[in-house]
C-alpha cells in the first residue's frame, strides 16, 4: 500500500480525488491500495486550497517523491536473484509488481521484493518548484471561451440564462468528472454575480446590511438550465505533468457572456452588474 502525507486541504474541489490518482500512476497500484492523509501541519508544507494552483503545485511533487520511493524499490529488487541480469531502467512497476521488461517472466510483487530486503517501509519526501528558465518560453495560462444564452421578459426586465457552453484549455485533465464539476460550480457562480448577486452596504456604519441568504441571492434550482463543459485537449508545459488549475476559470467569463448576450438582444450595454 502507498500512504501519501501533505498539508495541503481540499474543500471540495477533488484534489483529494487526483493525487491519489497520480499516486496510484506512478506507483502502479490501484486506487484503493493508496490513502491519502492531508490538513496537518505536522506533513510536508503545501500550499493552501485557492488561487486554482492546489493540484497543480501538489501533483508534481506527489510523483516525484514516488519516483523516489521506486528508485528505491529497484535498488532493492536488483539485489534479488530474479533481476540479478535487469538494470534499473528496464524495470517496471504495474499491477502491485515490479517487472523485469525484458523478461517479463520475471516479476515480484512489491510485498516480496520489500520482504525478501526485510524492509517494512520505504519512505521519501520530496519538493518541487516551478523551473522559470524552462516555463519562460510558454505562455502558461489556463484559457477558456464560454457562449451564453439568455431570454429576457421585455414587461418585467427579467433576464433568464437558458444555456451556457464553457470550453476550457487547462493542459491534462486529471479527473473529468471532478474537473468537469469544477466548472459546472463555476459557471453556477458566474450566473449568480451577474444576475443575482449584490452586497449591500452602509456606507455610514461600514456593515453589510444582507449578510444572510434571505437578502443576499444566489442560484437556485430553478435559476439554472443546460451547461455544458468542453475540455480541449492540450500538452502544457505548465509543470511535468502539464497539469494547471480549474477553479476560476469556470466562473471569471460568465458575466462578461451574459452582459454580451443581453446587448445582443436588446441593444444595451451592461457596464455594472
Amino acid at each position: 500500500t502507498l500512504t501519501l502525507r501533505s498539508a495541503f486541504t481540499d474543500i471540495g474541489t477533488g484534489t483529494y480525488t487526483v493525487i491519489n490518482q497520480v499516486g496510484a500512476d506512478a506507483m502502479g497500484l490501484r486506487a484503493e491500495q493508496v490513502s491519502v492523509e492531508l490538513a496537518d501541519t505536522n506533513f510536508p508544507t503545501a500550499p493552501l486550497q485557492g488561487g486554482s494552483w492546489t493540484a497543480a503545485s501538489i501533483s508534481p511533487a506527489v510523483e516525484a517523491a514516488c519516483e523516489k520511493v521506486k528508485e528505491q524499490l529497484f535498488k532493492l529488487a536488483l539485489e534479488l536473484p530474479q533481476f540479478k541480469k535487469a538494470r534499473a531502467k528496464e524495470l517496471l512497476l504495474e499491477n502491485g509488481h515490479v517487472t523485469w521488461t525484458k523478461d517479463p517472466v520475471h516479476r515480484l510483487r512489491i510485498a516480496e521484493v520489500m520482504q525478501l530486503s526485510n524492509k517494512d517501509k520505504l519512505t521519501e519526501q520530496a519538493t518541487t518548484m516551478p523551473n522559470y528558465a524552462k516555463q519562460l518560453p510558454y505562455t502558461r495560462n489556463t484559457h477558456s471561451a464560454i457562449f451564453v444564452e439568455v431570454k429576457i421578459d421585455e414587461e418585467l426586465g427579467q433576464v433568464r440564462c437558458t444555456r451556457v457552453v464553457s470550453a476550457i484549455a487547462a493542459g491534462k485533465i486529471l479527473n473529468l468528472k471532478t474537473a468537469r464539476s469544477q466548472i459546472l460550480g463555476g459557471v453556477v457562480m458566474g450566473i449568480g454575480a451577474a444576475l443575482e448577486e449584490e452586497s449591500m452596504l452602509d456606507h455610514n456604519l461600514g456593515r453589510i446590511m444582507n449578510h444572510n441568504l434571505g437578502e443576499y441571492h444566489v442560484p437556485v434550482n430553478a435559476d439554472i438550465h443546460d451547461i455544458d463543459v468542453i475540455f480541449v485537449d492540450e500538452e502544457d508545459k505548465a509543470n511535468p505533468l502539464g497539469v494547471k488549475g480549474l477553479g476560476e476559470i469556470g466562473i471569471v467569463g460568465v458575466a462578461a457572456a451574459i452582459s454580451n448576450a443581453v446587448f445582443h438582444a436588446t441593444g444595451k450595454r451592461i457596464r455594472h452588474l
